[in-house]
């Protein structure tokens, strides 16, 4: 079946259930209109590198942080990202700032970590400031005289709280527009109340594979049965089987379950997609959204430094936060697992893309139809860079 892309239902609309059904019957999948031919310097070449960096991922929403990671006033926490040091805080009226940590006096980071605390202090020469980025006390200011210190507060990054995420611009005199960015997807995160959430734990490790090939993992079932056939991913997900619905730059994919097929035979089953199904969301550029009935994984993916390397932030949350310790070792578990197969299994395998894409002497890739949400993300990524494909 080939899709169209106009208007997509909601996610918790039952048609996509009866979609995902019909596939797992008929043994096939949504397609594209034809395969895709993409060239080798895509996903090698560093000046596309640089332009990545510098046009997309400075310039676009990033969704920093869950808002869950912050849940109370003067919460604060340290996040690199594209190398640069980023304090995210809450301050004492709740509001959120996306402040870079770089005092400037010598440069230095001023906080580390995370935590809660209304003011932080340079650990060089003992500059303050506030958690909205005010430059609060400076030791020695008679040598500073002519100095306001109303301009030299931390460098506040444009920033937005929505949908259950602490969104930001990574250049500090660009605008945000939320609204531009999401378009239509922003009623379908909506759905998912994200904000009611409970952040639970997160793990971070480097891979060496392009940041656009490692993101194109999530993006198909074609490899489910070959990559994750003995973990719980492969044993509970139909491969190849997949429905694909898109939402401007961004998309939606829905990977069925074993037990759709159930359904037929007991019209009492609940027909909800997210129980029959793993509902699994691009947001463009960098970041997959894998829901379940229990939580959601966050995997934020970026490049390196090199065109086959990149960084990988697997979180997880849970939908009713945590309350005890039953519950804590439950979600423990459920994280061991699922960070199990992207770690060992998904990132255990791409890396020997990134050898392919390095040192191949073909001079394209073939994308099938069957991986209509790689096509897309790869359409996307072509036409911000200027990439001719075949």
């Amino acid at each position: 079946m080939t899709r169209t892309h106009s208007s997509p239902v909601p996610a918790t609309d039952e048609t996509l259930t009866a979609r995902a059904l019909k596939h797992a019957f008929d043994r096939t999948t949504d397609f594209a209109d034809s395969e895709l031919r993409v060239p080798l310097h895509y996903y090698r070449d560093p000046k596309i590198t640089e332009i990545e960096e510098s046009q997309i991922l400075r310039r676009v929403p990033l969704a920093i942080v869950p808002s869950a990671q912050l849940p109370n006033k003067n919460d604060y926490l340290v996040r690199s990202v594209l190398g640069d040091s980023l304090l995210v805080t809450r301050d004492r009226s709740g509001a959120s700032h996306v402040l870079l940590n770089y005092c400037r006096h010598r440069g230095a980071m001023p906080a580390c970590g995370s935590g809660n605390a209304s003011r932080f202090v340079c650990p060089y020469h003992a500059w303050t400031y506030t958690n909205t980025g005010e430059l609060f006390n400076l030791p020695g200011k008679a040598g500073f005289d002519s100095m306001d210190p109303k301009g030299y507060g931390l460098i506040e990054l444009p920033s937005e709280e929505r949908h259950g995420f602490i969104w930001a611009v990574l250049t500090a005199d660009a605008d945000i527009d939320l609204d531009a960015h999401l378009g239509d997807f922003g009623a379908e995160l909506a759905l998912w109340n994200y904000e009611t959430y409970g952040y639970h734990t997160q793990r971070e490790f480097t891979s060496e594979v392009s940041w656009k090939n490692a993101l194109e993992a999530f993006a198909e079932g074609y490899h489910l049965a070959f990559v994750h056939g003995q973990s719980i991913i492969g044993q509970n997900t139909l491969s190849n089987t997949t429905i694909y619905d898109e939402f401007g730059k961004h998309h939606r994919l829905g990977f069925p379950y074993n037990w759709i097929t159930n359904l037929d035979a007991d019209p009492t089953a609940s027909a909800d997609p997210s129980a029959n199904m793993g509902v699994i969301y691009w947001l463009y550029p960098n970041l997959i959204l894998a829901n379940s009935t229990v939580g959601l994984e966050i995997i934020d993916i970026l490049p390196a430094g090199e065109p086959t390397r990149c960084t990988v932030r697997h979180s997880w949350m849970g939908r009713i936060p945590a309350t005890t310790e039953e519950m804590r070792a439950g979600y423990d578990a459920i994280f061991a697992a699922v960070h199990a197969a992207v770690r060992d299994e998904d990132f255990g395998m791409l890396p020997q893309c990134g050898e392919g894409v390095l040192h191949g002497q073909h001079d394209h890739m073939v994308i099938g139809r069957n991986e209509i949400g790689v096509q897309h993300m790869i359409k996307v990524f072509a036409q911000e860079l200027g990439v001719a494909l075949a």
